[in-house]
C-alpha cells in the first residue's frame, strides 16, 4: 500500500539578500558601516530610557571627564595578530617563520568606540575584547577616566528581536532534514553514503514505521558547500578540454542525486564557500542551468545563503556557515551555538562582514539586520552536530542547530517543526569484519 507524503506551506523571505536595484560603483565600505550605526542607534536609544533612566546619553565627543553618561557607537577591535594584507609584500622578510593561527584573538586587543564625533578606547573588565569583534553596535554605560579612555560600567547590546507568535501545535509530526557540506568530487565524499540519504528521506529503506516517518519529511534544505571543484584546476589560467569536463563533472553528479529527491519532496539549496557563487555575503543563488535535470521539478528551488523562509508559519533563517566560523577566528566562546546566539542578541547576522567577511558594498540598507526572530536558526558545515533552545527576554524560543559537513561525519539533522525538537541521521558505510 502506497503512503502519501505530508504537506506544508512554504513562504520564502529571501528577497532581502537578493541583490536587484544596487550598484556597484567604486563605493567604499564605510556605507554599510553608517547605515547600520542609524539603524541600531535608533534601537538601542528606544531600549536606553528602561535600562538606564537617570544618565543621559552622550556622544563620543561630548564626553567629559569623571561624568557617568550613556553613549551608543560601534566598536572597533584592535587585533595584534590580525593578518594584514601588506605583510605579503613586506621587503623584510622575517627571521621567525610567520605561522598562521586558527584564532587570531590575543591578550593584548583592546576596544575602541565609534560614532560620527569621533573614537574612544574602552576599558574595564565589563566588556572583555575576546567576546566581542569589530562591527556591532551597543549602548555602553560608563564615564571618562583622566587617560582619556572610556572606563565601561555596563554593557547593552540590542537583545533578540521580537518573534512572530509560534503556531499552535497541531498533532501532526512534520519534519524539515537539514544537510550541509556534501562536497560532491571532493576525496571525502562518499557517494553510497549520499544515496543512503536520499533513499531513506524518498521512503526506500527500512521497514513499514520508517517509510511512515520518511512521509512525514515536508522539505529538505541543503546548506552550503554542495560540490567541490579541484583547486588545481581554478589556478586562472586556460583549461585543456578534459579539465573542463572536470570541472563540471561533480555538478552534473550532484544534479543526478537531487533529481531522486525532487521528484519525491520540494528541496532548497543554498551556495556556499566551495560552491560556483559569488564569493562575497549576500551569495546569489546558484543558476537553474546548472541543475537540468532536478530542476525540471517545481520542488526544487535554488536560494540565496542567507536563507529564511516560512514552513507553516514557522520561521527558519540560515546561514552556509561563513558567519560563524569568521566569529570563530576573531573571537572565542565555549562553542559554536554560544557564536550563533551572540549573532541574534547583537541582531546582526554576519556582524564581521565588511572588515574580516566578503560582502557587497551596500549603500543604503544593511541586510544582515535581523528584524525578526526566528523559531529555528541554523549554521551549515560545521565540525559536528549540536543544539539547544534559546530564551528571551521577551518569551521568544529559537533552536540553534549547527549542522555537520555530511561528507566527514555521515550526518543529517531532522527537525520536527510541531514542537521545534531534532535529532541526528547517521548513514555509515563501514562494515566491520
Amino acid at each position: 500500500m502506497g503512503m502519501e507524503r505530508v504537506q506544508c506551506t512554504y513562504d520564502s523571505l529571501d528577497e532581502t539578500f537578493e541583490i536587484r536595484e544596487e550598484m556597484y560603483q567604486g563605493q567604499q565600505y564605510s556605507h554599510i558601516y553608517f547605515t547600520r550605526l542609524r539603524l541600531m542607534r535608533t534601537l538601542l536609544y528606544s531600549l536606553v530610557p528602561h535600562w538606564k533612566p537617570n544618565f543621559p546619553v552622550c556622544t563620543v565627543l561630548g564626553l567629559e571627564e569623571s561624568k557617568e553618561c550613556v553613549i551608543v557607537g560601534t566598536l572597533y577591535k584592535h587585533m595584534k595578530l590580525k593578518p594584514c594584507i601588506l605583510d605579503e609584500y613586506s621587503k623584510q622578510k622575517s627571521v621567525v617563520p610567520l605561522v598562521q593561527p586558527r584564532n587570531f584573538v590575543h591578550s593584548d586587543d583592546y576596544l575602541v568606540l565609534e560614532d560620527e564625533s569621533g573614537r574612544v578606547k574602552l576599558n574595564g573588565n565589563i566588556i572583555p575584547p575576546s567576546e566581542y569583534v569589530t562591527g556591532i553596535v551597543v549602548a555602553l554605560l560608563g564615564k571618562e577616566s583622566g587617560a582619556g579612555d572610556f572606563l565601561v560600567q555596563d554593557v547593552l547590546d540590542a537583545g533578540l528581536p521580537p518573534q512572530i507568535e509560534f503556531p499552535l501545535k497541531s498533532g501532526e509530526d512534520k519534519y524539515v532534514v537539514l544537510v550541509s557540506g556534501l562536497s560532491v568530487g571532493s576525496s571525502s565524499s562518499n557517494p553510497l553514503q549520499f544515496q543512503l540519504l536520499v533513499d531513506h528521506i524518498t521512503g526506500h529503506l527500512g521497514d513499514e514505521k520508517e517509510q511512515s516517518i520518511a512521509s512525514q519529511i515536508v522539505r529538505l534544505i541543503f546548506a552550503g558547500n554542495l560540490v567541490e571543484i579541484p583547486q588545481r584546476l581554478l589556478n586562472g589560467q586556460n583549461l585543456a578540454s578534459k579539465d573542463l569536463a572536470r570541472i563540471s563533472e561533480p555538478i552534473r553528479e550532484l544534479d543526478i542525486l537531487l533529481s531522486q529527491i525532487a521528484a519525491g519532496l520540494p528541496l532548497d539549496i543554498m551556495p556556499g564557500p566551495s560552491d560556483p557563487a559569488n564569493f562575497s555575503l549576500p551569495q546569489q543563488s546558484l543558476h537553474r542551468c546548472l541543475f537540468p535535470g532536478s530542476s525540471m521539478y517545481n520542488t526544487f528551488r535554488s536560494c540565496t545563503n542567507p536563507h529564511c523562509f516560512e514552513l507553516d508559519n514557522v520561521r527558519f533563517l540560515g546561514t552556509s556557515g561563513q558567519n560563524v566560523d569568521d566569529l570563530d577566528k576573531y573571537s572565542d566562546a565555549k562553542d559554536k551555538l554560544e557564536f550563533m546566539e551572540r549573532t541574534l542578541r547583537w541582531r546582526h547576522l554576519a556582524p564581521t562582514a565588511p572588515n574580516t567577511l566578503g560582502c557587497f558594498p551596500y549603500t543604503k540598507r544593511d541586510p544582515f539586520f535581523i528584524e525578526s526572530c526566528p523559531h529555528v536558526y541554523f549554521v551549515g558545515n560545521q565540525d559536528k552536530f549540536e543544539t539547544r533552545v534559546i530564551k528571551g527576554s521577551e518569551g521568544q524560543l529559537v533552536r540553534l542547530v549547527c549542522v555537520p559537513k555530511f561528507s566527514e561525519t555521515g550526518v543529517a539533522v531532522m527537525l520536527n517543526i510541531r514542537d521545534l525538537e531534532c535529532h541526528a541521521l547517521s548513514f555509515g558505510t563501514q562494515f566491520s569484519s
